[in-house]
This record gives C-alpha cells, structure tokens and sequence, in this order.
C-alpha cells in the first residue's frame, strides 16, 4: 500500500489549496479514505473521512463548511479543498487509509501565512 500527497503549500488566510492522495497497492474503491491533519506540539487529528464510494462523508467540526472531501475511483486519488483557510489550519495533512492495517501517507505541509 502506497499513499502519496500532494498540492500543499503557502496560502494567505482566507486562501484556497486542494490536496490530492494517490492511492496504489489496493483495490481502492473498496476502501474509506480520510485525511489527518498534525500540527506542532498537537496530537493528529482526522479532518474529514469519505466512504468507499463517495456517497458519504464527515468532517471536523472545525473544517464544516469550509473543507470538502472527495475521491475519484477511477483515479485511485482522493481530494481535499481546503476553502476559506485560516490561520490554526496550518499543519502536515496527511493521507489515511486502513486497508487491514492502517496506512498514511508521508504527509503534505500546509503552511498559512498570517
């Protein structure tokens, strides 16, 4: 199982960025993926979640509203667009998936400038 993140980097507040999770090594579509997010000195934390085939979703209450999680199947990626960012989202976003165990990504960081 392999997950690999990217699309982060610098935005102002109030600025959009989507990441991306390209998935390999399972057969994706069977599978939840979420995204986690860990910023200095704080413990990870999931940050939205979708179901194998899309159709359901959950998200932080802290993101509600502003984040939106998806995924393509036929891709084998899953999506995050962070919308509206704000400073305390600033943290390594990571790509979850438990295929049996659980498995993350190596993590893309997501700096917001103040």
């Amino acid at each position: 199982v392999q997950l690999v993140e990217s699309g982060g980097g610098l935005v102002q507040p109030g600025g959009s960025l989507s990441l991306s999770c390209a998935a390999s090594g399972f057969t994706f579509s069977s599978y939840a993926m979420s995204w986690y997010r860990q910023a200095p000195g704080k413990e990870r934390e999931l940050v939205a979640a979708i179901s194998s085939a899309g159709g359901s979703t959950k998200y932080a209450d802290s993101v509600k509203g502003r984040f939106t999680i998806s995924r393509d199947n036929a891709k084998n990626t899953v999506y995050l667009q962070m919308n509206s960012l704000k400073p305390e989202d600033p943290a390594v976003y990571y790509c979850h998936a438990r295929v049996i165990m659980v498995y993350w990504g190596q993590g893309t960081q997501v700096p917001v400038s103040s």
